[in-house]
C-alpha cells in the first residue's frame, strides 16, 4: 500500500512540476509576444519618428529626410501631413493610395485619428501645430475604436485570471486522475503482491487489465515459491524427525553402554589394560552423549523450539561460574585460565536464558581443550561498550587456519560437510555458541587470537 501511495504521490508531483512548467512557459512566451508588439507602439512610435523626418524648407516646402523614407519602406506604409488651419493634406508621401481624401474636417481628424481612413489603420503624431497620419497595411494592426469594456470589468481581471486559472488546474487533475485511474487499479494489486511475496504468503492476482502479463508472472513466481517452501518444510521436518529419532534410539543404548563401562571401571579384578580399555570407552561414550545433546539444541534452536526462560542475567556472573567449572575439571592443569575482570566492572546485566549462556560460554572453553590436546593457556574477559556488552575468550593454541575461519563465519548450517556427505561438519559446539547469541538478539565473532590462538567474542546488545 505505501508504494502505492508513492507511485500516485509521484505522479502527482510530475503532474504539479508540469503545470507550473506550463504556466512558466506560457507566461514567459505571452510576456515575449506582447513585448514585442507593444515594444513597436503599433505604429505610434513610427508616426512620432516620422513627424521628426519631415523638413520644412524656407520656401515652405516640406520634404522627408532619408530616414523617414526608410520607416516607410520598412513599414509598407505611407503618410499625409494637414494642415492644422485648412485641413488641407500640405504634404503626402510618394505611394500614398489613390483613394485617400486631400481635405479632412475637425470631425474626420478626430475619427481618423483613432480610427481608419479607407480601412487603412492609422497612427499620428504632430508636428508643429499640423497633424501627421501615418496609414499601415490593411492586414497588420487591429483597432477597438469602442468603448466596450467597463472599468469594473477591468479592475478585476486579475480576479478572473485566478479564477480561470483555478478552473484549468482542476479540470486538468481531474483529466489527470480519470486518465491514469485504471493504471492505478492495475498496479494497486501488483504492488501489493510484490510485497507480500517475502512475507510467504500464497498470492494471486487477478490476470486482467492493462499489467495483466505481469500479474501472470507474479502467480507464476508465487506459485513456484509456494511449492519450494513446501518442499524445503517437508525436507526440515524429515531432517528434524531424524535427528530426534535418531537421539532417542542412541540413549537407551548408549546409557547400557555407559553403565556397563562403569561398573567394569569398579571391578578390582580388571587387569590394568583392560581398565585403559574401559577407560576409552567410558570417555568415548560421554563424548557421544555430548555430541547428541548438541545436536539436539542445535536443531531446538534452529526451528525456535527451545523453550527460553528470559530473567534479568549478568554476564559477569555467568562467565566467573563457568570459568570455575571448567577449571575444576582440569585435572591435569594443562588449561590454566586468565580471569580478566576488573573489580570497577558493572554486572552487565541482560534479559536471556542463564543456561544457554553458559552452554555457550562452556562450548567455548571445551572447544579450546579439544582442539589443544597438548594444552593452552586461555583468557577470559567481560568488557562493556556504550550500546553492548561483551565475553571475549581468546586461546594460544594451535588456532585455527583462513580456510576454517571462512567455513566457520559463512557455513550456515550443521549438517553441511566438506566432502559434500551427511557427516557433520567440524564445530558443532561453534553453531551452538552462535545461535545461542542469535536468539539473545547478539552475535558472535571468530578471529585469529593475537597470540596465533583462536578468538571467540560474544556480544549482547544492552538491556534498556
Amino acid at each position: 500500500m505505501k508504494s502505492t501511495f508513492k507511485l500516485i504521490k509521484r505522479f502527482t508531483k510530475a503532474l504539479i512540476f508540469s503545470v507550473i512548467i506550463l504556466f512558466v512557459l506560457n507566461v514567459v512566451l505571452l510576456f515575449s509576444v506582447t513585448y514585442t508588439s507593444l515594444s513597436n507602439a503599433g505604429g505610434w512610435s513610427a508616426a512620432d519618428e516620422l513627424s521628426k523626418a519631415l523638413i520644412l524648407s524656407p520656401d515652405g516646402v516640406y520634404t522627408l529626410s532619408e530616414s523617414g523614407k526608410e520607416i516607410l519602406k520598412e513599414r509598407n506604409a505611407w503618410a499625409i501631413l494637414i494642415e492644422d488651419k485648412t485641413g488641407n493634406v500640405i504634404w503626402h508621401s510618394d505611394n500614398l493610395p489613390e483613394e485617400i481624401p486631400m481635405h479632412y474636417s475637425a470631425a474626420e481628424i478626430s475619427y481618423y485619428t483613432r480610427g481608419y481612413i479607407e480601412d487603412y489603420p492609422t497612427t499620428t503624431a504632430s508636428m508643429g501645430d499640423n497633424l501627421v497620419i501615418m496609414g499601415h497595411p490593411k492586414n497588420m494592426y487591429w483597432k477597438h475604436m469602442t468603448p466596450t469594456f467597463d472599468y469594473q470589468m477591468i479592475s478585476n481581471i486579475p480576479k478572473y485570471l485566478l479564477l480561470f486559472s483555478g478552473l484549468n488546474i482542476f479540470v486538468i487533475f481531474l483529466i489527470y486522475f480519470i486518465s491514469t485511474s485504471g493504471v492505478l487499479r492495475s498496479v494497486k494489486p501488483i504492488v501489493n503482491g510484490i510485497e507480500e511475496l517475502p512475507e510467504g504468503r500464497d498470492v494471486y492476482i487477478k490476470e486482467k487489465g492493462l499489467l495483466s502479463d505481469l500479474a501472470k508472472a507474479i502467480n507464476r513466481v508465487s506459485e513456484k515459491l509456494m511449492r519450494q517452501e513446501r518442499e524445503l518444510r517437508k525436507k526440515e521436518e524429515a531432517r528434524a524427525n531424524w535427528i530426534s529419532c535418531v537421539s532417542h534410539d542412541i540413549r537407551t543404548p548408549l546409557s547400557m553402554v555407559m553403565g556397563y563401562a562403569g561398573q567394569l571401571m569398579e571391578d578390582e579384578s580388571l587387569s590394568k589394560e583392560n581398565r585403559k580399555k574401559v577407560t576409552v570407552i567410558s570417555e568415548q561414550s560421554e563424548k557421544m552423549k555430548n555430541l547428541i545433546n548438541d545436536l539436539n539444541l542445535a536443531s531446538k534452536l534452529e526451528y525456535n523450539m527451545q523453550p527460553l526462560n528470559p530473567k534479568d542475567v549478568s554476564l559477569v556472573a555467568a562467565a566467573r561460574q563457568c570459568v570455575a567449572n571448567f577449571i575444576d575439571s582440569d585435572d591435569e592443569c594443562k588449561y590454566p585460565v586468565e580471569w580478566k575482570i576488573f573489580d570497577n566492572i558493572s554486572p552487565c546485566i541482560i534479559k536471556g536464558d542463564k543456561n544457554l549462556i553458559c552452554r555457550a560460554i562452556n562450548n567455548v572453553l571445551n572447544n579450546s581443550r579439544c582442539h589443544n590436546p597438548d594444552g593452552c593457556n586461555i583468557s577470559v574477559e567481560v568488557k562493556e561498550k556504550e550500546n553492548e556488552y561483551m565475553i571475549v575468550i581468546e586461546d594460544d593454541g594451535v588456532g585455527v587456519t583462513d580456510e576454517q575461519l571462512t567455513k566457520l563465519r559463512n557455513t550456515p548450517h550443521y549438517m553441511l560437510s566438506d566432502g559434500g556427505t551427511t557427516q557433520l561438519r567440524h564445530g558443532l559446539g561453534l553453531l551452538i555458541v552462535q545461535q545461542v547469541a542469535e536468539v539473545h538478539n547478539g552475535k558472535v565473532c571468530f578471529d585469529h587470537g593475537e597470540k596465533g590462538g583462536f578468538l571467540v567474542t560474544l556480544l549482547f546488545r544492552k538491556t534498556k
